[in-house]
């Protein structure tokens, strides 16, 4: 990934201090917002899931899941669960940091951690969590015919994003938002 595009995240994720939850009431989680330049263009790493995992069955998401006892932070629990859903070994991501938590309907706390890798990157995909990776251009996600605001009950105004067939919603969208307002900061 260009240096220009990794310092321009990384000055905007420190000049946006990370805004937290405080809910013990909520299970802490943790996602890697995974990033990639092909053709000098930005691509986010998502994921769809199977219908054989316990939450958000055949949602899109990013790797990640909830904190174990025995991972030493929440950083921990996302690049575990990112080798475990997508075999991406954690030395392969190079961590740039921290966004705001979001939370989740059901009862999760996310923690979202941005990171880059390399591309082409051979995945290997965990047949019980994920069904099919999605490598979405910025450019999708910030095109006007792709984007839809709704109304929600609980959190007010929320965005979902569309990629071919796929509609992206949820935590996932929302922290997908903040990720693009980062980038287009500067």
């Amino acid at each position: 990934m260009s240096t220009y595009i990794t310092n321009t995240i990384k000055l905007a994720i420190k000049n946006s201090p990370k805004v937290p939850i405080l809910n013990t009431n909520m299970v802490p989680a943790a996602v890697m917002v995974l990033l990639f330049e092909k053709d000098q263009n930005l691509y986010f790493i998502l994921n769809k899931r199977t219908d054989l995992v316990e939450h958000h069955k055949g949602e899109i998401s990013f790797p990640g899941g909830s904190k174990d006892p025995e991972d030493n932070g929440l950083l921990e629990t996302a690049l575990r669960e990112t080798h475990e859903e997508m075999g991406i070994k954690p030395n392969n991501i190079d961590v740039i940091g921290e966004i705001d938590d979001v939370e989740t309907n059901s009862d999760f706390i996310i923690t979202p951690f941005v990171g880059t890798i390399l591309y082409p990157y051979e995945y290997k995909l965990s047949e019980v969590e994920v069904d099919e990776v999605l490598e979405v251009p910025l450019s999708t996600l910030t095109n006007p015919n792709n984007i839809n605001y709704f109304k929600h009950d609980k959190y007010g105004s929320l965005v979902s994003y569309k990629h071919f067939n796929h509609n992206i919603y949820g935590a996932t969208a929302l922290i997908l938002e903040k990720v693009i307002k980062l980038i287009n900061i500067n």
